[in-house]
């Protein structure tokens, strides 16, 4: 695979600009939109805040009308066959691709008769990663909805909060998921289970004998999901993607760098809350016919049970699983694996020469967002070099940028900007302007381009944190810290580790006279955040480092954090 260069002079640029379909041509929020519900198109960034797209050869081109749940399914029954296997459990169980239509189609007709969901509504998806929760995607898609799929452990303030910026009013929840959501108490918001007893049980409902249900007729640049990501400032941030972009991020990364078959069983670490899961577990395998893995229980402990017992041929999963999974393989027999990809925190290169020798299996590097819903750089193969992230995916363009926009010289340190068949659109967010730049997606990151065109990654750009995969807003475990009534200050740094990648480290100053203490602090934070984003050190101070004008001094505390 030769590397993709991107434009590195401004006539180059200029040339590539003539095969681009400016932001101006998508959404086309035409009258002939099959959305009831306009509010996902209404708060699209405006038109003069949107990418630029590269919607010619080599990425993909899509008709105008398109349904991503329908070619998702529908079609892929129609080109292989019902019978082939297609969701796996791991107990398993297993779900024909014929059988997973059937469902579907029941629960998008409970979804579209009963609960009156109409083309445009959002609905929220919770709970683990079942083959459930992937037939509710499906069916939402079918039925012309939006899809906005939280994980299944995030707090009742964080699901308020997303509740309201994307104006939810129906959700279907696992039923062993529903405590915080019903906790969150959304005023008008429609909670119906699954997986339960009850008698208007989604599961129960969708028992009824139902025809086939044929997906609304959506236009391909309507949104068909709006998936949440922490910004630094800690306020979410709703990134809404089109059905075309769902389709899109298969037949670009999956089709041309993983390359998939339809014999091969995926499987993986990432839920389907994080767009990572969404595309490796249930996108990318039922774009390729193929089947998927779908695990409750998906850590490094339950994960090389289960590649064993089910054959597992394609995994996904961050750094740190293959680093703990290093001094685990005895004794487990991974000859069917032949795809590992690893993406969500920079891959080191000592954890990828240690997964080779090991196993024989090089793993293939990515870097990918939220924002832009999958992975755009990477390589597989012979082309893999260690340590570097890869070159930019087919249907893809990266440089290397100053805080102006100039593309960098190679070998020069700067942000990364690129920009493909899907880009970030935030919905009714100021900071569009941030991540969108001259028609580029500035991702956060600091790269560096070698001469040869791979892309090598230094670190982040700003103060997020990245833990064993997980995005974590400083900003936003600060304010759960002030919400301690003896917590006076507090600011939230990154600390390196060599499993996790980094580690939350709390430097908290407390209140007068006050004696809390580490241990009681850090149960306030796991009552009110998601396990993955609650300290894991507190240092605690006197006062904290600030300037003149009253600005922390991150710095600082970076080099004072234990």
């Amino acid at each position: 695979m030769e590397p993709n260069s991107s434009p590195n002079t401004p006539a180059a640029a200029a040339d590539a600009s003539v095969r681009v379909r400016g932001a101006h041509h998508e959404p086309s929020g035409r009258a002939t939109g099959a959305h009831a519900d306009t509010f996902a198109r209404d708060h699209l960034p405006p038109p003069e805040q949107r990418p630029e797209l590269l919607m010619d050869a080599p990425a993909p081109h899509y008709p105008d009308r398109l349904n991503c749940g329908h070619e998702l399914l529908d079609r892929t029954v129609e080109e292989r066959g019902a019978d082939r296997p297609a969701l796996r459990s791991g107990d398993g169980g297993v779900w024909s691709y014929g059988e997973l239509r059937e469902t579907v189609d029941r629960i998008a007709h409970v979804l579209t008769q009963d609960l009156g969901v109409v083309p445009g509504n959002r609905v929220l998806l919770r709970g683990p990663t079942t083959p459930w929760l992937a037939a509710c995607w499906l069916a939402v898609m079918k039925a012309g909805a939006v899809a906005v799929t939280v994980l299944a452990q995030a707090r009742a303030t964080e699901l308020a909060t997303i509740c309201s910026l994307a104006r939810i009013r129906h959700a279907l929840c696992d039923a062993r998921s529903a405590g915080d959501l019903a906790k969150a108490d959304v005023a008008g918001l429609r909670i119906t289970l699954f997986g339960g007893d009850g008698p208007g049980d989604l599961t129960r409902l969708a028992e009824r004998p139902a025809g086939p249900y044929r997906a609304v007729d959506t236009a391909a640049d309507e949104v068909a999901l709006i998936a949440f990501t922490s910004g630094t400032t800690g306020r979410p941030k709703g990134c809404m993607h089109l059905h075309r972009d769902l389709l899109a991020i298969a037949d670009t990364f999956s089709r041309h760098v993983l390359r998939p078959s339809a014999d091969d069983v995926f499987a993986g670490s990432p839920p389907l809350g994080f767009t990572f899961g969404l595309g490796g577990l249930l996108v990318f395998p039922l774009r390729a016919g193929a089947s998927t893995l779908l695990l409750e229980q998906a850590g490094p402990q339950h994960l090389l049970p289960a590649l064993v017992r089910h054959r597992v041929s394609v995994l996904f999963t961050a750094p740190t699983a293959y680093r703990t999974m290093l001094g685990q393989l005895d004794g487990h027999d991974l000859s069917a694996l032949r795809r590992c990809v690893s993406a969500g925190e920079n891959l080191p290169e000592a954890t990828w020469q240690a997964w080779y020798e090991a196993t024989g299996l090089r793993i293939i590097n990515g870097i990918g967002a939220t924002e832009l819903l999958h992975i755009f750089i990477s390589a597989a193969d012979d082309a893999i070099r260690p340590g570097l992230t890869g070159v930019p995916v087919p249907g893809w363009q990266a440089r290397v940028v100053d805080e102006h926009g100039h593309e960098l010289p190679d070998g020069e340190a700067g942000l990364l900007a690129v920009r493909g068949p899907v880009g970030c659109r935030y919905l009714a967010d100021p900071r569009q302007t941030e991540y969108v730049r001259h028609g580029w997606n500035i991702t956060g990151d600091t790269f560096v381009r070698e001469p040869d065109g791979y892309f090598r990654y230094v670190a982040r750009a700003d103060d997020m944190i990245i833990s064993s995969g997980y995005n974590i807003a400083g900003p936003e475990v600060e304010d759960a810290l002030l919400h301690h009534p003896e917590v006076a200050e507090a600011a939230v740094v990154g600390r390196a580790d060599e499993l996790r990648g980094e580690v939350v480290v709390a430097h908290v100053v407390l209140r007068e006279g006050s004696e809390q203490t580490a241990d009681s602090l850090r149960a306030h934070m796991k009552a009110s955040l998601a396990p993955h984003k609650c300290p894991r050190v507190f240092v605690f101070h006197a006062s904290l480092p600030r300037t003149a004008t009253g600005k922390l001094q991150r710095f600082l505390l970076r080099e004072d954090t234990p």
